[in-house]
């Protein structure tokens, strides 16, 4: 048996004054209907967890615009607490299973065996090359020694050019040398100068919202990754709903707002939750572990 919650009341009102049928709420939120009837009626042992009855309790709210702080603070009883158990299993990481200790004798031998083997192959190496490298040193002194005796016995001297005719010659080339440096020079041009890097800045924190400014570039590749269970609603500047679901560890979404140049991001999980701008992480100005919902502005300037 379960006891009908005031929060479940609560919630049900404003979405009965909002005109909204479950089915409606369900495509909304994307929360199965039955979680949402089991929300209304308190019955809170149907859901996965803990730390999704919190989350759904906000989706819902939002939903039906209502302040999920305001609700948490007003009817803490009915709203069960999260703890590090209510996280799915898969979060867990699993111990290593422990060596055996025959395993762990193979492994030391191991490495021995290996500079063992290494040093015979070593003296292998060695004892094949060098005789090897003896021989072509050996045959390299005949050869020079035959070439300097072919140069002595040549009775051809080459005669030196006349003088006239190098300084002449030297002059040419001189002048030559000295034209295409000339052209070289007359046809660099100034290389242009180098754009300014990528810049993202804070602009305004205002409790749970930080406003950033990202400046000198033109793109606008938005990324959010998962690191666990975080709720994840994304928005353009037409405030027209580009995600709103939640994302578990290993998640990712991206979003390309070239064209439109404003995110608005809500974070349900701070702790849990990577932001990154063309490839560069943004860090939050609010701890999250002091603050674990945080709202997340990112406007494009535009450029200079």
């Amino acid at each position: 048996m379960f006891v009908l919650t005031e929060l479940g009341t609560r919630l049900r009102e404003a979405r009965e004054a909002k005109g909204y049928s479950l089915d409606d709420l369900q495509n909304m939120t994307k929360i199965q209907k039955r979680y949402l009837m089991g929300i209304e009626e308190g019955n809170y042992d149907m859901m996965p967890g803990k730390f999704y009855v919190r989350a759904f309790i906000k989706q819902y709210a939002e939903a039906v615009a209502l302040d999920p702080e305001m609700l948490f603070a007003e009817y803490p009883n009915d709203i069960p607490v999260t703890n590090t158990n209510d996280l799915p299993e898969l979060s867990r990481v699993q111990s290593r299973k422990p060596v055996s200790q025959s395993s762990s004798k193979v492994m030391n031998v191991i490495p021995k065996i290996l500079v063992a083997l290494f040093v015979i192959g070593a003296i292998f190496v060695v004892w094949y090359l060098l005789p090897n490298q003896i021989g072509n040193d050996n045959a390299g002194t005949d050869d020079n020694q035959e070439e300097s005796v072919n140069l002595s016995e040549s009775d051809e001297v080459q005669e030196p050019e006349e003088e006239g005719e190098g300084t002449e010659e030297s002059a040419d080339e001189g002048s030559d040398s000295g034209g295409s440096e000339t052209g070289q020079n007359e046809e660099e041009t100034e290389e242009p100068a180098e754009e300014p890097a990528q810049e993202i800045t804070v602009a305004n924190v205002s409790g749970k919202e930080t406003t950033y400014d990202l400046k000198n570039t033109e793109d606008f590749n938005l990324e959010i990754s998962a690191t666990g269970d975080t709720w994840i609603g994304v928005y353009n500047s037409k405030d027209e709903q580009l995600f709103n679901q939640m994302m578990n560890e290993g998640n990712t979404q991206t979003f390309d707002l070239s064209q439109d140049g404003e995110a608005f991001i809500i974070v349900g999980n701070a702790s849990a939750t990577n932001i990154k701008v063309n490839g560069e992480q943004i860090s939050y100005e609010v701890s999250p572990t002091e603050v674990v919902r945080q709202d997340i502005i990112i406007r494009r300037s535009a450029q200079e």
